[in-house]
């Protein structure tokens, strides 16, 4: 089975064991940022480079590296592969940057991670003689590349939240969310469920929390990056969910799921609508256990008068600013973010391109149908929190919306504690 994407950058017990030290303010190293010594050295340094990245499970990552290599026999890119959990990522890049090894020249982060990292001063910002063109790139990834106004990665991948309904029962999916709601008298008549996300309390509830925030209007944070919770706008977001799941639309047995519980229970046709990421669309389509296979269709997450806000997945590939080699590492990026590799990944992996042209090919949509929703979803996708205090912020957001959603709190008390925790971290100052 492919694994979900999203399931890798999850903000395990592990990421929320970070202490604020690992991606907040100092140990960083020579720059903090984008600006300073290690930024301005070594910018023409070409060489052999290393390319980090975790698990390579649909074999995209040999194959165009094979391809650099036989083009590039003075500069080859070695694969230096992690395993396939996020926390783990992440642990050993940051033991790679508070050591300011050179070993690692380009690094795939979580779109999470990138805030953190170049707020450390650990990622090259890509300006000046190193920028690359993001004109053809959808929008998105390119924000969640950057930081405060500089970009410091090069979108990789992308990905974003889409609603999943059964076709065979309502031909003409939902716009708004009071729209879905209306229609969970459909669910009740045929004994399932009507809707369900990932509300278990893990990095999955950031993803529904601020999901259902931003597509209300309001937002996590302000773009100073200060908490924005105490607004008519949140509360409207968090009370979607947290009236759904009293009563009923959301089933009580969705406050466990994660990606796969909530997959398998439409997969099992045990439910009318379901938020999730494009992942499951194959394994929907194709299994033999499927009871939806030719019975559900894709749409843009519902939000308050029309598409809602999805939160915005992916990888983006850094420089390491303690790289010797960043001439040539910032050519293997462009390299991998050419047509014909992202084309290959797409083919290769389901993997969301980044460039928006491929979203109107054809041949890519014959074998990806729900490219055309994708595409949508991300154009109105906003990034989870960006902040170099993300632990800290999506382990508030679990808290305190898991409480409401449950009913142990009101959702003014569970907002004003999100608000409260978040500003005690260190991303209120």
């Amino acid at each position: 089975m492919k694994t979900p994407r999203f399931l890798l950058p999850a903000a395990t017990a592990g990421i929320l064991a970070l202490t604020l030290s690992a991606c907040g303010g100092g140990g960083g190293g020579g720059t903090t940022g984008g600006g300073g010594s290690d930024a301005d050295a070594n910018l023409d340094g070409r060489g052999p480079i290393t390319y980090v990245q975790g698990k390579d499970n649909n074999n995209v990552v040999r194959p165009f590296i094979e391809k650099w290599n036989a083009a590039h026999p003075d500069e080859k890119v070695t694969f230096k592969e992690q395993t396939d959990q996020a926390d783990q990522q992440h642990d050993d890049l940051v033991q790679h940057f508070q050591a300011k090894q050179s070993d690692y020249d380009v690094v795939s982060v979580d779109v999470i991670w990138t805030a953190e990292f170049a707020a450390k001063g650990w990622l090259q910002p890509l300006k000046d003689k190193m920028a690359i063109d993001t004109s053809k790139m959808l929008k998105a990834p390119v924000e969640a590349a950057s930081y405060k106004g500089t970009l410091y990665a090069g979108p990789k991948d992308s990905d974003g939240g889409m609603l999943f309904y059964r076709k065979d029962l309502v031909p003409n999916p939902p716009k708004t969310w009071d729209e879905m709601m209306g229609m969970c008298s459909i669910a009740k008549t045929n004994n399932i469920g009507c809707y369900a996300g990932q509300f278990s309390k893990y990095e999955g509830l950031t993803v529904n929390t601020a999901e259902a925030i931003n597509s209300a209007g309001g937002s996590v944070l302000n773009k100073d990056g200060k908490p924005n919770l105490n607004t008519a706008e949140a509360k409207a977001g968090l009370s979607n969910l947290a009236k759904a799941y009293a009563d009923g639309n959301i089933p009580k047995e969705a406050i466990t799921f994660k990606e796969e519980d909530s997959r398998q229970a439409f997969q099992g046709g045990k439910l009318l609508f379901l938020r999730n990421w494009p992942y499951v669309y194959s394994l929907m389509s194709t299994e033999g256990s499927s009871a939806v296979k030719d019975k559900f269709g894709m749409a843009p997450l519902p939000g308050k008068d029309g598409p809602g806000a999805s939160a915005l997945g992916g990888h983006n590939a850094a420089i390491n600013v303690y790289s010797k080699h960043k001439a040539t590492a910032l050519d293997f990026i462009k390299f991998i973010e050419t047509e014909e590799n992202q084309k290959f990944f797409a083919n290769q992996a389901s993997l969301a391109p980044i460039l928006t042209s491929l979203y109107e090919d054809q041949a890519l949509v014959a074998k990806l149908p729900y490219l055309s929703v994708l595409k949508t979803s991300i154009q109105n996708a906003v990034p989870r929190p960006v902040t170099p205090f993300y632990p800290a912020v999506t382990k508030a957001i679990q808290e305190n919306a898991y409480s409401a959603i449950k009913g142990e709190k009101p959702v003014d008390t569970a907002l004003s504690d999100m608000q409260k925790s978040i500003e005690s971290a260190g991303a209120g100052s």
